[in-house]
């Protein structure tokens, strides 16, 4: 399970949180391991069954109204009772002024008090989005990913079947490089899976004999995307003349990356063949189901028809 420490949290500056540490730094080991936050709220009133342990806990307009009105030990027991629990940290939104006591209790339950000037509602927003990001599950296939008519296609295949020379190809033929070699992948929503390319080597692409090409730099900034949905995946094998290969395309396979199953096809690599051009019409097709065209399909049924027809016909005439 993915997590973020409360001190990675402090230092990420592009996440425009807006976030300033308040006391000691105790706790900021903490770790965050679900997007999802809570406020204070009724926990303020010593109902704290329900406070989720290793979370953000918001402390708002209304915690910090409410903290007005308790007065000498009611006060203190309340944050002692909240404290005791295993939370990753406390936020304060909008800079409000938070009572010495808390403050002190906090540093001493080694949870980090952090401020931001955002309104609650902004924060949470902010704050589960950015969450989201950083804690869905990820995972690294050797492969080439590609936009190709709108599409995000991933060619899969050993090592020097040719799925660099067939991504140069298409990025020739007006496709966009997203990531060649290595292809991390990030889960996002139950069945949406985004692709881009590491640091290091993104936007470069390796051809054998030729070397180590910047795509960017040779075709310009058009010739390239920095992250793509993936929806259909190619995976390109030797022809093997004692396999059966599926050649009405009614055949449908799958893959699964991170619990998500995706359409798979499987096109078999022999001298002569134009493997981009194939894929190229592979995407075409792809886009064309998509909208309820199935020519496969459209053709088995129109010709069982014509099968149907001709045993009337030989009927009637016998």
């Amino acid at each position: 399970m993915n997590s973020i420490s409360i001190r990675e949290l402090l230092k990420d500056q592009e996440a425009h949180l807006q976030l300033s540490l308040t006391g000691a730094d105790k706790g900021l080991d903490n770790e965050i391991n679900v997007p999802r936050i809570q406020k204070l709220g009724i926990s303020l009133t010593g109902y704290t069954k329900f406070l989720r342990p290793a979370r953000l806990q918001i402390i708002g307009n209304t915690e910090i109204n409410y903290l007005k009105t308790l007065r000498g030990k009611e006060k203190t027991n309340r944050i002692d009772k909240v404290c005791s629990h295993n939370i990753a940290a406390f936020v304060v939104t909008m800079d409000h002024k938070i009572p010495k006591y808390f403050i002190n209790k906090a540093k001493a339950s080694r949870i980090p008090l952090i401020r931001t000037p955002l309104t609650s509602s902004k924060f949470i927003t902010f704050i589960t989005r950015y969450l989201e990001e950083k804690l869905s599950p990820t995972t690294v296939i050797h492969g080439v990913l590609l936009e190709i008519f709108g599409i995000g296609t991933l060619l899969l295949g050993r090592s020097s079947i040719g799925k660099s020379e067939c991504a140069l190809d298409l990025v020739l033929r007006g496709h966009r490089l997203v990531a060649d070699d290595i292809v991390k992948i990030r889960k996002r929503a139950p069945t949406v899976l985004l692709g881009y390319g590491a640091d290091l080597i993104k936007h470069h692409m390796e051809i054998r004999g030729l070397g180590i090409i910047n795509i960017k730099d040779l075709f310009g900034s058009a010739s390239v995307k920095e992250v793509q949905k993936i929806e259909l995946i190619i995976q390109l094998s030797t022809w093997d003349s004692k396999k059966e290969y599926d050649r009405l395309g009614l055949d449908e396979e799958n893959y699964s990356i991170l619990e998500v199953s995706l359409p798979l096809l499987n096109l078999p690599v022999t001298p002569g063949r134009n493997m981009t051009t194939i894929i190229e019409v592979a995407c075409r097709n792809y886009l064309l189901k998509q909208m309820g065209c199935n020519s496969a399909l459209n053709f088995e049924r129109s010709l069982h028809k014509k099968i149907r027809d001709n045993s009337c016909v030989e009927e009637i005439n016998e």
